[in-house]
């Protein structure tokens, strides 16, 4: 039926170019920003979903920054703690030396200043192993702790120790001395414990030191992975929606057209009356 009334062709061909165009809008959008779901008007679960993998993986980066950190306590440690194995070592070596009967006062008077001298940079290096205001080997020892996951639970924790002098690790009194045999003798007992103490201590902290490591290595590969799934989720194929742009745009021009002939058929009924 010739209607000047209603054009049924023409609303039909109008609104096939207007999803058309719509699609076109969608595509254009696809391919500049990258992503097939970039706002929640996309796929609202998907992009809930990829939404929080963006955050835990932004999560990930302070736990990795938090484990540097912690690392950087023990390290600061494990250090401090050599350093004073080997004053330890050089200790041994002077008590050792007190310890021989027939000994003059002259030369147990050096090696008694020489002992003192080393067991007094015990103290110094307690005082200044220090790192981002943790210290782990003072008289109350501050701990290495890294946060263990996005959502701030299961720290790991690796335990200071009191390295000071008299302490349960370090067993050299704060006056200890190499002045006399006995005196050298006692001091040899206390040094040779203090190095078995201590060598425990630090087996200890290497192994934390390496756990730290491992903790931090997986966070990485744990943000990969993430990553990579947020990919999988939102991420375009740029190459399908290149060539599904190419269809649209000619389908756009083919629905111009359409139009163009659905709005002209109306012109149609005025032939009947020439």
């Amino acid at each position: 039926m010739i209607s000047v009334n209603t054009n049924s062709g023409s609303m039909i061909a109008l609104q096939t170019l207007n999803r058309t165009n719509a699609q076109l809008d969608k595509t254009q959008n696809t391919i500049a920003t990258g992503l097939k779901v970039a706002s929640a008007k996309d796929n609202g679960a998907l992009f809930a979903i990829a939404n929080k993998m963006r955050s835990d993986v932004t999560a990930y980066d302070r736990v990795r920054e938090s484990v540097d950190r912690a690392s950087s306590i023990l390290d600061t440690g494990i250090a401090a703690g050599e350093s004073i194995m080997e004053l330890l070592n050089e200790m041994k070596g002077k008590a050792l030396a007190g310890t021989q009967p027939g000994l003059s006062t002259s030369a147990a008077s050096a090696l008694n200043a020489d002992f003192t001298q080393l067991r007094d940079q015990i103290t110094n290096i307690v005082a200044n192993a220090v790192f981002d205001g943790a210290n782990m080997i003072k008289a109350t020892p501050d701990s290495a702790i890294a946060l263990g996951d996005a959502s701030g639970g299961n720290n790991i924790t690796i335990t200071g120790a009191n390295l000071s002098l008299a302490g349960t690790v370090v067993t050299v009194t704060v006056a200890q001395s190499v002045d006399t045999t006995a005196n050298a003798t006692t001091a040899l007992t206390n040094v040779n414990a203090s190095i078995t103490n201590l060598g425990t201590q630090l087996a200890t902290w290497g192994a934390g030191a390496k756990r730290f490591e491992v903790h931090r290595n997986f966070v990485g590969k744990l943000q990969d992975a993430l990553s990579n799934g947020i990919g999988a989720i939102a991420d375009a194929d740029l190459a399908k929606e290149s060539a599904k742009l190419q269809a649209l745009q000619v389908k756009q021009q083919l629905g111009v057209q359409a139009l163009s002939i659905a709005n002209g058929s109306s012109q149609t009924a005025l032939s009947l009356f020439r």
